[in-house]
């Protein structure tokens, strides 16, 4: 310890030991050398067992909260444009985003692997850091355990968010009615060609990042604009053929979508041509699919448009009544010569860890 009773650090080499999960001064050191050096919280209040927040902090943002959690165990941890940490924090933000919420705090614990690098580990939660930052929203209290070697591949990480809903907020996947139209807001599939080319098992040289981002602020710009939003939902496992079949069940409605309308960059277009993948079903993680009134949307797009993360944004396909003898869940691609083919809920992951 020094002077002021603080335990002292633990360097900025060396790797994750059985020690460092232990409760003792190892544990501690870790805590404050790496969590709360990046997380910024008084060290008094952090080694707290839980966050407290003030209920007038909540009221203010609306009358009903929203709650959410997700698991995240994708391999490599780190790769071109985002890691493991920053896909923690985006994801469970956008889960909440998608929802209409305001996300407020998030809690994260982590799985850590004896032997991982304490490198990497700080590189991975100052990611954290920063993109909850630039989100507006607080990691404010979480967990650690070690597990010993080979239990897990370096780092699992489970984060829980909590937003608030604005009054009269009600988007929903049932949310969908004839005649509504559906946007997404930029090229679909990056995140999941980004992984597999940074796995390196096929030597494969496409250059694609992924486009992991906190949509928080893009759903703000975009309910301000078209308050009657009928339903949003991030496209990541399963894509976005998975976000639709969902929604087309959800809602009763029959959903088409024009190939010619996707956007998809040539990349990924040739890298699932070579591989026999559908782009339709690649995980997106800052890719949103909404649902609004045929009337706003030009209005959607223009608020989305003017956003960085919507600046692609696209009008991919309508609602239709369900015939009464269709099937829920109907989704139909329509192709450039007028063909059809149906699109089905994935049956398996195409590409299994990508988050």
């Amino acid at each position: 310890m020094n002077a002021a009773g603080r335990i002292t650090g633990i360097g900025q080499g060396g790797h994750i030991t059985l020690a460092h999960g232990g409760g003792g001064t190892a544990m501690r050191a870790l805590i404050d050398d790496v969590f709360l050096q990046a997380f910024g919280h008084d060290p008094a209040v952090a080694l707290e067992d839980q966050a407290r927040f003030p209920l007038a902090r909540f009221a203010a943002g609306g009358d009903r909260l929203a709650f959410t959690t997700d698991a995240f165990v994708v391999e490599p941890l780190e790769f071109p444009g985002g890691d493991i940490g920053t896909l923690a924090v985006c994801g469970t933000i956008n889960d909440l985003a998608v929802g209409g919420a305001r996300p407020v705090a998030l809690s994260a614990a982590f799985i850590l692997a004896e032997g991982l690098e304490l490198a990497t580990l700080r590189r991975i939660v100052a990611s954290m850091a920063a993109c909850a930052r630039h989100a507006g929203v607080r990691i404010v209290t979480g967990d650690t355990k070690v597990v010993p070697r080979g239990a897990c591949d370096g780092l699992f990480i489970t984060t829980t968010g909590i937003g608030t809903l604005r009054a009269g907020c009600d988007i929903s996947i049932a949310g969908g009615r004839a005649g509504d139209v559906v946007i997404v807001n930029g090229t679909l599939g990056d995140h999941g060609a980004a992984i597999l080319c940074a796995r390196g098992d096929l030597a494969l040289d496409t250059a694609v990042e992924s486009d992991c981002a906190a949509l928080n602020g893009l759903t703000q710009a975009l309910m301000d604009a078209v308050p009657d939003v009928r339903a949003m939902r991030d496209a990541t496992r399963g894509g976005v053929a998975g976000v639709l079949t969902e929604l087309a069940e959800a809602s009763g409605v029959t959903v088409r979508i024009e190939e010619d309308r996707l956007p998809i960059r040539p990349e990924v277009a040739g890298l699932c041509e070579l591989l026999g993948l559908d782009p339709l079903y690649l995980a997106n993680e800052g890719k949103l699919v909404a649902v609004v009134p045929a009337a706003a949307a030009d209005s959607a797009l223009a608020a989305m448009r003017a956003h960085p993360l919507g600046k692609n944004a696209a009008v991919i396909g309508t609602l239709a009544e369900l015939p009464a003898s269709g099937r829920r869940g109907d989704v139909r691609l329509v192709n450039r010569l007028g063909g059809q083919r149906v699109v089905t809920m994935p049956m398996g992951e195409q590409l299994p860890r990508i988050c």
